[in-house]
């Protein structure tokens, strides 16, 4: 067994000086980044939208989609709050295929984590100046943020990384919204005690380091759904999931209490026209129930341009996911200006 040192990569300051945040991103990231915080806060009742391709493979497509997502942003922002999801990282279950931009910034070519970071750094900020939204990514690698820390106004950490104390003790010295996600198996309590560690105060070594933090007030659960011991999916977002959430927070001591719903994964059971479907039952749900429409603050959807998937090619569609199938624009269009009316 060994360990290869390939190359010495740039530290996450370094990286910033290279590509910095200009002073206009600045703003705009400080003014959406408390547009965001009041939802969870409960200042504002306006609804969170996440939205975006399962993975950003191609950064000309990748900011053209955000660059619609900022043109529809003007016609449903008195309701909607649009967060491109820009995944930089992609998650294997079994450890192999395309790993996301840091890994392999052209999907077709080898792994190049050192073209990798400076790929997803130059993406986001495109996306931002673009789009006028800032964005959201998943925190699969903890030390790794710090590349972005300075870009993002929401995190994910995902199904298989949340019952992780590293991802966890990260969060709680975050600033921004972190939404902790229901593991695979759809247990509710790994997905709490996620959210208690984020919110409290921690201690840890970080990238080296000896760090204290404060606790992220605005940690919050996500529900994607589970899978059972046969394989089968079990989606968790019907009205009865979410009244058993509602209780669950009643009976824990938890700042904020904040729901986001993944309408695909093992919600939807991978079927990506389904988002449609469940999207509106949540609207229906909050219609329906007042704790449940204080609780559910947003949705997130996986969407790309062209809908479906492909496998990786010479030929690629571009635009078109390479991981998980995507809605496609047009249905994602009208499913926002729809949802924009009714929350």
């Amino acid at each position: 067994m060994s360990m290869i040192i390939n190359k010495v990569l740039p530290s996450p300051q370094e990286l910033k000086d290279e590509y910095p945040l200009t002073d206009d991103l600045k703003a705009l990231k400080a003014k959406r980044d408390a547009e965001i915080k009041k939802v969870f806060t409960g200042e504002s009742d306006k609804f969170l939208v996440i939205v975006g391709p399962c993975s950003a493979d191609n950064e000309d497509a990748v900011c053209e989609y955000a660059k619609r997502l900022g043109d529809l942003n003007d016609k449903v922002s008195d309701r909607l709050i649009l967060i491109p999801r820009i995944y930089t990282n992609k998650p294997r279950t079994n450890g192999v295929g395309y790993k996301g931009m840091l890994h392999q910034p052209d999907p077709e070519g080898p792994s190049d984590l050192y073209l990798g970071i400076k790929a997803i750094r130059q993406m986001h900020l495109r996306a931002m100046r673009e789009s006028g939204l800032t964005c959201a990514d998943e925190m699969l690698y903890p030390s790794n943020r710090s590349y972005l820390d300075d870009l993002l106004s929401y995190e994910a950490i995902g199904a298989r990384s949340v019952e992780n104390q590293g991802h966890r003790l990260v969060a709680s010295g975050m600033d921004i919204p972190v939404g902790m996600k229901n593991p695979t198996s759809g247990d509710l309590s790994v997905m709490l005690n996620s959210v208690k560690a984020a919110q409290s105060p921690q201690r840890f070594i970080y990238r080296g380091m000896d760090v204290s933090t404060s606790g992220n007030p605005l940690a919050h659960v996500i529900l994607r759904g589970g899978v059972n011991k046969h394989g089968h999916s079990i989606p968790n977002y019907h009205y009865e999931d979410l009244i058993r959430c509602v209780d669950l927070y009643k009976g824990w001591d938890l700042q904020n209490p904040a729901i986001v719903i993944d309408a695909n994964h093992s919600n939807s059971d991978k079927k990506f026209k389904e988002q449609i479907r469940i999207v509106n039952s949540i609207v229906h749900s909050r219609e329906y129930n007042p704790e449940i429409r204080k609780l559910v603050k947003g949705v997130m959807i996986e969407s790309y341009l062209v809908e479906g998937r492909q496998d990786i090619c010479a030929n690629m569609v571009y635009g078109q996911s390479i991981t998980d199938p995507c809605l496609g624009w047009d249905d994602t269009e009208a499913l926002l200006l729809k949802l924009a009316k009714r929350v």
